[in-house]
Formats: structure tokens, C-alpha cells, sequence
């Protein structure tokens, strides 16, 4: 028989119902963060790939292990669509996590996992562990409530998100194109949980100069300054900063020389970049690429580039407004933000599909000595994480 209880209803039924669940959830993340997992130790990232493919198990998911020979392997975790379900859509709802963290084997000593003050503590429990026991216990909730999602759902959980994605983007990519929507669980911003409904694109550029040697007191005259010229670019390429559009040009390692008494024949800078727009992003490669020497006798090379995309409002917007409304019948309120770090949500957004994120944990000092979540928000963002799956 079918159950005519309004959206609303049912989402604020899954909230109470979470809340009960609050040290349940408590447990299953201090063991998530007790199984460090830093992105260059394949052997740490796949054993705590095993400890969530056995959580998704045991609640009947389809779990499939995607091989990696270098980096940690990925996994693919699919919870079906209510077959017999009146309406049911084909397409799925892709959610995006990652299994790696920053910190290195042996953190746990000195960062031990501890919860105080209503918060808990530990490596990646923000940045992202909390997010991958949020997406847990929203099925859970679905389960228990007998409210399953009108679309398959496709968990995708990568192991290098946080040195670039290099051996997932094409699997992201792949699964994204097939996706209606993508719910991306990195960390909230704020304590206040704002969702991310925009992120710039981000990339490094290399310019190298050559110049050529010379005595600098004999016959300084013969010699190309390296380090004059690149001092020169940087200036240049300063000019190419326009806060206004979100456009940021910084350079961050500058190396030349080689002995005080000798003409640098070699210099080089790393810029970090960042740009609101695709647009932007395109306009300022082109200007770093179409780079002319200043000095005579000077030789310019640039390499690297944008690696990820923005994530621009308009693939955001819809699916804020859907969140936004779940959390008001929950008594929740849900406010955006826009940051300037990428995530793999980048790179969704940038193939035009709805894109939201900052779904995962709330709160603070990610990639650092405190970094914390607060345990309240874990079933306020759980019970949102479920809703949205259950309408999409």
C-alpha cells in the first residue's frame, strides 16, 4: 500500500530518528579514523577501504573494489532503486567521498580519536571520514523508515582526492556523465554548515626562464640575468590578478642562481591559480602561455596549468533550493557558501551536471592539528543527505 505521507513529514521523521542514533554514529567514525589512511600508503588506504566496504555489506549494498595498482583501489558501491516503486527513474544519484586524508601513518599518537566538548577529534575526521559515516547512516534511515530512493544510488569512494584525483577523475567523470544528480560529501563550511554552491577552479603553473651566464665583475654585460628577467614576470603576471572575478595569480616557490659572483643563467617560479569562471580560467591560461620575454637574450617556458574546474553556481542552484527546503521541515536552517578550494564536485559541475556539495560534516580545522567535527550536526546532515536521496 502506498505511504502518502508528505516529503516533509518523513524527512522530519528521519531527523528524530537519527538523533537516536548519535552515538551509533559516534562508534562506527572513531573506528573509521583509528584506520589511518594517508593517500601514499596504498597498504593503510586499502585496509580502511575494506573496513567501509564491510559497513555498506552488512546494510546489503553491492560493493565493487576497483583495483589500483599504485594508489589505494577505489570503491563503487550501489544501493538499488525501489524496483516495484510507481515513478521509478533509471538514471542514478552519484555521491562522491574519498577514503584518503592528509596526515601521515603514526598521526594517531600524538592526534589520538577523542570526543570532548560535543565534538570529536582525530585525522580526517572532518576532511572526510565524518562524510563517509554520514552517507552510512542516511541509508541506514532510509531503511529503517522503509523510504527507498526513487533512483539508484552510485557511492563512489576514491583513495587520491587529496594529492588531485590523478587515477579517479575518468572513473568520476564516467559515472557523472550517467548520473542525474551529484551530492558531494566533502566538509561544510562553518560551523553554521553552509553547503558549497561554488568552488574556483584551481591549478599550479611552472615558468622557467633561461638567461645566460656571465662574470658579474668582469663582464656582467655578456650575461642574461635569469632572476632579473623572472623578477620582471612576476610583476607582469601580478597584473593578471582581479579580485573582483574571483581571479588569483600567486606565485609560491621562486628559485634562480648559483653563486653570488655569477650571472644566473636559470630561474623559475610556481604560481598557484585560481578563477570563479571556466571563462577566466580559459582567458588566463592563454595569457601565461602567450608569455613574451622582457630582456634581450631571454627565453621563456610555461608548463602545467588549471587541473580542476570551477564548480559554478548554476550547477548548484536547483539542488540548493531542494536541500535548503528539507532542511526548513526539518527545523533546520541551511545557508551557501562559496570557497576557493576545488573538490571532485569540480569536476562534475564542469560536465554540466548538478552538482552540490559540502553535504559531509560540520566543523573546523581541516588538515590540522584540531581538526573536529561536531557531533550534534552528524544526524542533522545524515537526515538531509537521506532526503535528498529519497527525492531526487
Amino acid at each position: 500500500m502506498p505511504d502518502d505521507t508528505p516529503d516533509s513529514e518523513k524527512a522530519a521523521r528521519l531527523l528524530a530518528s537519527l538523533r537516536e542514533r548519535r552515538q551509533e554514529m559516534l562508534r562506527v567514525l572513531a573506528k573509521f579514523v583509528r584506520a589511518e589512511s594517508p593517500t601514499d600508503a596504498k597498504a593503510a588506504v586499502d585496509c580502511f577501504g575494506q573496513i567501509v566496504a564491510a559497513e555498506w555489506r552488512k546494510r546489503g549494498a553491492r560493493v565493487k573494489v576497483l583495483h589500483q595498482r599504485r594508489q589505494g583501489h577505489h570503491l563503487r558501491v550501489v544501493w538499488p532503486a525501489q524496483a516495484s516503486r510507481e515513478g521509478s527513474r533509471g538514471r542514478p544519484i552519484l555521491v562522491l567521498g574519498h577514503l584518503d586524508t592528509v596526515y601521515g601513518l603514526g598521526t594517531l599518537r600524538h592526534m589520538p580519536y577523542r570526543v570532548a566538548r560535543g565534538r570529536a577529534f582525530g585525522p580526517g575526521v572532518f576532511d572526510m571520514k565524518g562524510g563517509l559515516v554520514i552517507a552510512l547512516f542516511a541509508i541506514d534511515a532510509l531503511a529503517r523508515a522503509g523510504w527507498r530512493p526513487l533512483r539508484p544510488v552510485v557511492f563512489l569512494w576514491t583513495s587520491d582526492e587529496e594529492t588531485g584525483s590523478a587515477t579517479s577523475r575518468a572513473l568520476i567523470e564516467r559515472e557523472a556523465r550517467r548520473s542525474a544528480a551529484v551530492l558531494v560529501l566533502e566538509p561544510a563550511s562553518g560551523l553554521d554548515g553552509r553547503v558549497k554552491t561554488q568552488r574556483k577552479a584551481v591549478g599550479t603553473a611552472e615558468l622557467t626562464v633561461t638567461g645566460r651566464a656571465a662574470h658579474t665583475g668582469i663582464n656582467p654585460e655578456e650575461g642574461v640575468n635569469a632572476v632579473r628577467e623572472l623578477a620582471l614576470q612576476i610583476g607582469r603576471i601580478a597584473r593578471l590578478n582581479n579580485s573582483q572575478r574571483g581571479v588569483t595569480v600567486s606565485p609560491t616557490v621562486v628559485e634562480g642562481g648559483t653563486r653570488d659572483n655569477v650571472i644566473p643563467a636559470t630561474a623559475r617560479a610556481i604560481f598557484d591559480l585560481r578563477a570563479r569562471r571556466a571563462t577566466d580560467m580559459r582567458a588566463l591560461e592563454r595569457r601565461l602561455r602567450t608569455l613574451r620575454p622582457i630582456l634581450p637574450g631571454a627565453k621563456l617556458a610555461v608548463r602545467g596549468g588549471f587541473s580542476r574546474p570551477p564548480l559554478e553556481r548554476r550547477a548548484s542552484a536547483a539542488l540548493f533550493a531542494r536541500a535548503r527546503e528539507l532542511a526548513r521541515a526539518m527545523g533546520l536552517s541551511l545557508d551557501e557558501a562559496s570557497t576557493g578550494g576545488g573538490s571532485d564536485g569540480s569536476f562534475t559541475a564542469a560536465l554540466g551536471v548538478p552538482t552540490l556539495d559540502g553535504l559531509g560534516a560540520v566543523g573546523e580545522g581541516a588538515h590540522g592539528a584540531n581538526e573536529n567535527v561536531l557531533a550534534d550536526a552528524l544526524p542533522e546532515r545524515a537526515a538531509l543527505v537521506a532526503g535528498l536521496l529519497a527525492t531526487l
